[in-house]
């Protein structure tokens, strides 16, 4: 008796339908017509493009409120009797601590700052992710291009700086690395979960 026999299976009989050069189905085929179908869900690829209008909403956002915030310690500093002829005045004069802060400004820079205000770690973070998912079109494949990227720029703000940044700066390139990694690793879940399914 044969293995063939035993198993009722025939290795000539295995069916192969392919569908615009993809497989999309597999057959196995008893002798008898008893066999079970085991069928695989074709997987479409995704077209992915830049969110042009989300990218323009962030970058006029984030414009208008560091306006804002420039204004703000200008204004400080301007009260104080302090010139400045450029950015790099105003954190060198930050970063030295060499700024007396009224309680006005200090509460508003205390709730911009904590960790769900407008520059806190929870919103800056979001407005990380939603820029870099914008500019991938929302391609988690694109997510390690992206965190490369925020990394890059943390490096820049240092150098602006004149120094390390302070903590909430760490804290919020972090969050945003960990988000875009989940985004990243999503898209493997995705399909580990369709092939498991598909078993």
């Amino acid at each position: 008796m044969s293995i063939q026999q035993i198993t009722n299976y025939d290795k000539n009989t295995i069916k192969y339908d392919y569908k615009e050069g993809k497989k999309v189905k597999e057959e196995a085929v008893q002798r008898n017509d008893m066999a079970a179908v085991y069928e695989r869900e074709q997987i479409e690829n995704k077209v992915y493009q830049k969110d042009q209008a989300t990218i323009d909403r962030l970058l006029e956002e984030a414009k208008s409120s560091s306006q804002k915030l420039k204004d703000l310690v200008e204004k400080m500093l301007l009260k104080q009797g302090k010139t400045l002829s450029n950015a790099n005045d105003i954190y060198s004069l930050l970063r030295e601590g060499k700024v007396e802060v009224d309680d006005e400004t200090r509460a508003q820079a205390k709730k911009d700052i904590a960790e769900d205000g407008y520059w806190g770690v929870v919103q800056t973070s979001e407005r990380l992710v939603s820029f870099a998912k914008a500019l991938s079109g929302g391609d988690p494949s694109k997510a390690d291009l992206m965190i490369k990227a925020v990394k890059k720029g943390f490096e820049q703000a240092e150098k602006a700086w004149g120094g390390k940044l302070p903590s909430l700066c760490k804290d919020t390139v972090n969050r945003t690395i960990s988000k875009l990694e989940e985004w990243r690793d999503s898209i493997n879940e995705t399909e580990d979960n369709l092939r498991e399914n598909n078993k």
